[in-house]
C-alpha cells in the first residue's frame, strides 16, 4: 500500500532569511509537516483496518482525520516551492511568466487588487488556515480560498497554484502575534516561476479534472 513521504526542502534552512528565519523553517518543515505525513499514513493505516473489521464506528472522525493530514501535507509540499530567497515583487511578461500575469490581471482586475484579496484572506482565516490561489477549471479563472484548519471555503475541483501559510507555527517565533507583518514580508519570497508552472499544469489538466458540458 503506498505511503507518504516527507518531501526534502528545495534549499537550506537558511534560504529565505531574513524573511523566514532558518529556525522557524527547520521546525516548520522537520517537525509540522512531518507530523502530517506521519498522520495521514496512521489514519490510512486505521481506515484499512476499519475495512477489514467492518467495523465504522469511528468513520467520520478518521475522514476528518485524513482530510486534516493530507491536506496539511500537500499545501505543505507546494508550500516550500512557492518561495525562494530570490523571489518577490510581482510576476512580469519579462521575466517569463505573463501569462500568469494577464490571468491575475483578468480573474482579479489588477495585481494589486489581487494582492491585497489574497493577503487579507490569508490574515483573517478563522483559527489556523492558509490563503490560496487556485485555477478554477470550470470558469477557467483564478480565484482566492481560504483553507481553515484544512478544511473548508475551497471549491471542489480548484487546484492550489499559490499558498500562504498562516498558522502560527509559520510565523510565531519571529513575528510573535503580528500575523499581518508575516503575510505582508511573504510576498518578498513569492517564487512567480514556480507559481507560472503550476498554474500552466492546471489549465493543461483542467479537462481531465473536470468534465463540462
Amino acid at each position: 500500500m503506498p505511503v507518504y513521504t516527507l518531501p526534502e526542502l528545495p534549499y537550506d534552512y537558511s534560504a529565505l532569511a531574513p524573511v523566514i528565519s532558518p529556525e522557524i523553517i527547520e521546525l516548520h518543515h522537520d517537525k509540522h509537516h512531518a507530523a502530517y505525513v506521519k498522520g495521514a499514513n496512521d489514519t490510512l493505516e486505521q481506515l484499512a483496518e476499519a475495512r477489514d473489521k467492518e467495523s465504522w464506528g469511528s468513520i467520520n472522525g478518521l475522514e476528518k482525520n485524513l482530510a486534516f493530514h493530507l491536506s496539511g501535507h500537500i499545501l505543505h509540499s507546494i508550500y516550500w516551492h512557492n518561495m525562494t530567497g530570490d523571489g518577490g515583487g510581482e510576476p512580469l511578461e519579462k521575466d517569463g511568466v505573463g501569462e500568469l500575469a494577464d490571468a491575475i490581471a483578468q480573474s482579479f482586475g489588477s495585481f494589486q487588487n489581487f494582492k491585497a484579496q489574497l493577503s487579507k484572506a490569508s490574515a483573517t482565516t478563522q483559527g489556523s488556515g492558509w490563503g490560496v490561489l487556485a485555477y478554477e477549471p470550470l470558469s477557467g479563472r483564478l480565484i482566492v480560498e481560504q483553507v481553515y484548519d484544512h478544511q473548508g471555503n475551497v471549491g471542489q475541483g480548484a487546484t492550489p497554484i499559490l499558498v500562504f501559510d498562516a498558522w502560527e507555527h509559520a510565523f510565531y517565533l519571529q513575528y510573535k502575534n503580528q500575523k499581518v507583518d508575516f503575510i505582508e514580508a511573504m510576498w518578498k519570497v513569492v517564487n512567480w516561476q514556480d507559481v507560472a508552472k503550476r498554474y500552466a499544469a492546471a489549465k493543461e489538466r483542467a479537462n481531465s479534472l473536470l468534465l463540462t458540458p
